[in-house]
């Protein structure tokens, strides 16, 4: 019985032939997790090259993008009860979407804090900020691997969490670099500004740490759906 399940997930995914506009507004909603990390990676770039109308604008978009991931969750969450779709999973589909709004509400509030704070990044720390931003980038982006690895392909859904898991703690590793260099760095007369540094640097790493939390979820999703 085990074996036909198994088999009959990797034919048909979670969702099944009866639910492929669910599926497509699913997989978009994944695309616009990974597109709004995409987006604050660029805006950061461009505040640290000093282009902040660019920042602004690309802020805009970040705004756009979050609302438009909103709305498209509200509406899974609405077809997954009205048409009573997976009933099994729907209750562990949700908590995953809603664990995964973190991520979209986390770029959102940093670029707004950037805009608002507008902080003074020293230029010794920039190529540390772009890695940890980076790093954030592959965090989410492997993320919702796993998260359409689970609707599609479930046994590849373990290789992908392992993977969050390792650029996460990457991203700790920078986080700490650039709290060290910072408050180790001689000439800086201001301790508020060190500690500005470290606040940004905490809240970019946050990125991965939800896209983890989202991870860590997925895990246990996985094995309830192989027994």
């Amino acid at each position: 019985m085990k074996q036909n399940k198994q088999q009959k997930d990797t034919a048909t995914g979670l969702l099944g032939a009866k639910a492929k506009t669910l599926e497509l507004n699913i997989d978009r909603y994944l695309s616009l997790v990974e597109q709004s990390v995409l987006l604050l990676h660029d805006a950061v770039k461009k505040y640290l090259n000093g282009k902040f109308e660019s920042f602004e604008l690309q802020r805009n978009e970040i705004d756009q993008t979050e609302r438009e991931a909103d709305n498209l969750r509200r509406d899974i969450k609405h077809k997954l009860y009205a048409e009573m779709l997976i009933p099994d999973s729907r209750g562990d589909v949700l908590a995953l979407l809603e664990t995964l709004d973190n991520v979209t509400d986390r770029t959102k509030d940093i670029s707004s804090h950037f805009s608002i704070e507008k902080p003074e990044v020293y230029p010794f720390l920039k190529d540390d900020f772009l890695e940890l931003m980076e790093l954030c980038v592959k965090t989410a982006s492997e993320v919702t691997l796993a998260v359409r690895a689970f609707f599609r392909e479930l046994h590849r859904v373990t290789e992908h969490v392992e993977k969050v898991h390792y650029w996460e703690h990457q991203a700790d590793e920078v986080e700490e670099r650039i709290k060290r260099k910072v408050f180790e760095r001689e000439g800086i007369q201001e301790f508020s500004k060190r500690v500005h540094m470290r606040y940004f640097a905490e809240r970019i790493s946050q990125i991965a740490d939800d896209s983890e939390a989202v991870a860590d979820r997925l895990a246990v999703y996985a094995i309830k759906r192989s027994i």
